[in-house]
């Protein structure tokens, strides 16, 4: 019987072993991406595997290899694959262009899906909900491993912050996001975010906007 057992645990690690190497790279994978490779996969694997530390859950559906979360910036990727069409902006944004000095508690997201939350070991995930029209504004900037990362520019990161939180109204209430006075002056392209102001359409976004350019004397 002993003999049985251990035949049954060796296979199950041989198969774990030739998921891994298989999925392993994609960083994060969904389960639908391993029936298109395994159609006869067996879906208590998944279970089993995240019960023994072998896999991480990131949502509903989305794993990845505990071995990602000692490599840097990896939740930003993963928010981009989790909840899809969507791009880091807003808080996460500034703050990995230094705009804002606070760290960050969530990767934040905008998206054209329905507003949404997701928490995992990698921490809170956050998306606010812009119209597909106003889906513009990010880089695709290399990551590991050949691997691209949707992220706003810094000006479209402003705009979908003073869009989504129209509290950001007053004087004080811009001065108090604190934003970098050197990247303002420096790096801020003005006439960028003031052309992306245009595709808003939007009157009371754009009274936000001539504040926030008051404000910081751009």
């Amino acid at each position: 019987m002993h003999y049985i057992c251990c035949i049954i645990e060796t296979k199950c690690t041989m198969n774990y072993l030739v998921f891994k190497n298989k999925m392993f790279d994609l960083g994060c994978f969904s389960i639908n991406q391993v029936y298109a490779w395994q159609p006869n996969f067996d879906r208590n694997n998944f279970v089993r595997w995240t019960k023994n530390g072998l896999l991480m859950r990131l949502r509903q559906g989305y794993y990845t290899f505990p071995e990602y979360r000692s490599k840097p910036d990896f939740d930003l990727y993963f928010a981009n694959r989790i909840y899809r069409p969507s791009y880091v902006s807003l808080h996460t944004a500034l703050a990995f262009y230094g705009m804002i000095p606070e760290a960050v508690v969530q990767v934040t997201s905008v998206t054209s899906l329905k507003t949404s939350n997701f928490s995992n070991d990698f921490g809170e995930f956050s998306y606010k909900s812009l119209r597909d029209e106003l889906m513009f504004g990010y880089d695709l900037k290399p990551f590991a491993d050949g691997r691209t990362l949707q992220l706003a520019k810094p000006e479209k990161a402003l705009l979908d912050l003073l869009y989504l939180y129209p509290f950001y109204n007053t004087k004080q209430e811009l001065e108090e996001l604190r934003l970098d006075a050197d990247f303002m002056q420096d790096d801020l392209d003005l006439k960028l975010l003031k052309d992306y102001t245009l595709q808003f359409s939007n009157k009371a976004l754009e009274k936000r906007v001539q504040l926030l350019i008051n404000t910081y004397k751009l």
